[in-house]
């Protein structure tokens, strides 16, 4: 549940105004916070935009291979969804995408989350009254063995719910994992990564709380393998050429060391 003491978020609206105003600068995930972060600054503040990065090494293509996961078939196309199972999450979305691929009889596309949160068990509940048997769930697992199943899966969900704050003011890690591992990527909430993976035709996105426009995407997707295949070599590409952890490290070290050779040679209480 959301904080809704009226006291504690001015309090921490406060505390907030006050950090940005007290920092010589900032770094922000996304380009939404960026934007949040530089209309409460000084006017000249400098703000970076440095995102969550891809685990090139530990994520990546060359671990595919079957999914060994009970009511998962060798020749089913696998939508997956690795990560947190909360409210924010909008996981809602796949039961209704499940629901209308049983609609259609397409029983050869299977829906897998792997993860815990606090809705994880109202969907498993929702799911088996509702007799979906395309979707199947997983608990969270060691990052190892994740990273093989995350390669192996058909492509990766980027879900979230449909609230405007997160269309630019999210960066979320499994976003770059589903890129590391070289698999497309089906998005369904406007914002900066939809833009990206439209540029970069790493994958496809689907309106919110459409459960037909994700049907017809995954369908499109499990006919055609050569498509998945290149939006795949897509997504591991922007990875390694936007997003890669020594790249943003560098960035990262960059913008500190702007800092230092701005403030060299003055003079600050207590040094000699």
């Amino acid at each position: 549940m959301g904080m809704k003491n009226p006291l504690l978020i001015g309090g921490m609206w406060i505390l907030e105004g006050l950090a940005y105003r007290s920092s010589i600068g900032c770094i922000g995930l996304s380009p939404g916070i960026v934007e949040g972060i530089l209309r409460r600054s000084p006017e000249g503040h400098r703000v970076a935009l440095i995102p969550n990065g891809c685990d090139l090494d530990i994520f990546h293509p060359g671990l595919r291979g079957p999914i060994n996961v009970p009511g998962i078939g060798p020749g089913d196309f696998v939508a997956g969804f690795t990560g947190a199972h909360g409210r924010a999450n909008g996981l809602d979305a796949v039961l209704a995408g499940a629901t209308e691929l049983a609609k259609r009889g397409k029983h050869g596309i299977k829906f897998l989350l792997i993860g815990e949160g606090s809705e994880k068990a109202r969907l498993m509940a929702q799911a088996e009254a509702e007799g979906l048997k395309n979707v199947i769930f997983l608990p969270s697992m060691p990052k190892k063995e994740l990273a093989a199943i995350t390669a192996s899966l058909g492509c990766g969900l980027m879900f979230l719910d449909n609230i405007p704050a997160f269309y630019r003011g999210t960066s979320p890690n499994k976003f770059f994992d589903y890129l590391a591992a070289g698999i497309p990527v089906v998005n369904n909430y406007p914002g900066w990564l939809a833009e990206m993976i439209t540029e970069a035709q790493c994958g496809a996105v689907v309106p919110p709380a459409d459960p037909v426009a994700l049907a017809d995407v995954l369908e499109s997707l499990a006919a055609d393998p050569e498509n998945c295949r290149r939006m795949g070599a897509n997504a591991r590409n922007l990875g390694e050429r936007q997003f890669s952890r020594s790249t943003l490290a560098a960035q990262f070290q960059e913008f500190l060391e702007s800092f230092r050779k701005q403030t060299s040679g003055r003079n600050f209480r207590g040094s000699k």
